[in-house]
């Protein structure tokens, strides 16, 4: 059911658009090297394909796929090599797509660059991981960054259903027989699909078959329809698709979430976010060190039992483990979103540091009256000297800590620091 030309691309407005740049660039035969980036099932490969046959003049051009999954820097060569024979004998520009282009290593990377700079290849790479920690920066300054998001519910009812009224190519050609798809049963998987098609897709066609077994287990006429309910879709479904992944781009966007909620004082949100990353199979620990570090950035001083809390939290997900711990993730995060926030520590803790790493002071040594003295000859040498023990002398003031190029200089912004 993939499209065949861009016009057939459902939503993606925001790329596709009759203003576009890539319908521009379409319109006047001067196709640009791409990097795809989006969420599975999104249509970064169907648009790559898409793209050539809907191109002003098709035989400008040549079509090769790579996965960076299942080739190797030979399979590179290779094509990169033809690429420029092409362009020599024929004046025939490759337009190469590469799947999974952020598995490529640096290496790999690296050798399409001559090729694009030439012009002997048009460079089309798809990727759900984030363009910026992925890919080499030469690579991103020769290509367009465009962003696909989640498709719409609306989107993809109507890629579902074009499936269903398609006789040459659609459900009922999968699964032998017409299908009649109830429209509840659209609404649930276009509803529960988390704007990825392809899971869509595939649980209806999963659905159609299992109706379809029905209609062959009751001995019915072959001609007769499958009629595919919404428990079949549920069935086929399982449990609500969640787009996920605990070492990319998804995992960051949802622990700033939960993060900025519980800075926002939003136990509600916090709540909610914690959910998503527990159902999409986060692990607890990792969550609990968050909290963790949270309690001191924006709780710190303006309450301090906030640590003993979420150092509490961790053990208790690390006796319990999932699922029982979810509960215990939970009044962790509502009690820091409702606790009162500081700081005051974090960011007296980063302007010491910028001190140190500027050097500002020139990181003078330990003033003699603060330092021990355990031998003879170091209290000859004035270690220790003229120190004032400060439970002896509460009331002392006089007394510097801090090195003679930095007296007077303050970190921490807190009210009553005596």
């Amino acid at each position: 059911m993939r499209p065949r030309t861009v016009f057939e691309v459902v939503g993606q407005e925001h790329i596709l658009g009759n203003n576009s740049l890539l319908h521009s660039a379409i319109d006047r035969n001067r196709i640009p090297s791409i990097i795809f980036w989006g969420p599975p099932g999104t249509g970064k490969t169907s648009i790559a394909k898409s793209i050539i046959n809907s191109a002003q003049d098709r035989s400008m051009y040549r079509f090769v796929s790579l996965s960076a999954v299942t080739c190797g820097v030979k399979d590179v060569r290779d094509a990169v090599e033809e690429a420029r024979k092409m362009r020599v004998k024929n004046n025939k520009r490759t337009l190469l797509f590469v799947d999974e282009v952020h598995r490529f290593n640096k290496s790999q990377q690296d050798s399409f660059l001559p090729v694009i700079e030439d012009g002997s290849i048009v460079f089309m790479g798809a990727t759900t991981e984030n363009p910026s920690f992925h890919l080499i920066t030469p690579l991103l300054s020769r290509c367009r960054v465009l962003t696909l998001n989640p498709i719409k519910p609306h989107h993809i009812e109507t890629l579902l259903k074009r499936s269903v009224n398609d006789n040459e190519k659609g459900l009922s050609q999968s699964v032998g027989m017409r299908v009649d798809v109830k429209d509840d049963a659209i609404d649930f998987l276009s509803m529960n699909c988390d704007g990825d098609a392809r899971v869509a897709l595939n649980a209806l066609e999963i659905a159609a078959t299992t109706a379809a077994a029905r209609v062959a287990d009751n001995q019915l006429e072959q001609n007769d329809e499958a009629v595919v309910t919404v428990d079949d879709v549920k069935e086929a479904l399982q449990c609500k698709h969640l787009a996920y992944d605990k070492a990319g781009e998804e995992h960051y966007n949802l622990i700033s979430a939960l993060h900025k909620s519980m800075r926002g004082s939003d136990a509600d949100a916090a709540i909610y976010w914690l959910a998503r990353m527990l159902e999409g199979g986060e692990e607890p620990l990792y969550i609990a060190r968050r909290l963790i570090r949270f309690a001191s950035e924006d709780v710190g001083l303006a309450d301090p039992l906030a640590l003993n809390q979420a150092v509490a939290c961790y053990q208790a997900c690390h006796f319990l483990g999932m699922p029982e711990c979810n509960v215990i993730l939970a009044q962790c995060a509502a009690y820091l979103a409702l606790a009162p926030k500081s700081i005051s520590v974090y960011r007296a803790i980063g302007a010491a540091q910028k001190v140190v790493r500027e050097s500002v002071g020139q990181n003078e040594g330990v003033p003699l009256h603060l330092r021990n003295a355990p031998t003879k000859l170091m209290k000859e040498l004035g270690y220790g000297k003229d120190y004032i023990y400060p439970p002896d002398n509460p009331s002392s003031s006089t007394q510097s800590y801090l090195p003679p190029s930095l007296l007077g200089y303050k970190f921490l912004d807190w009210p009553d620091q005596n």
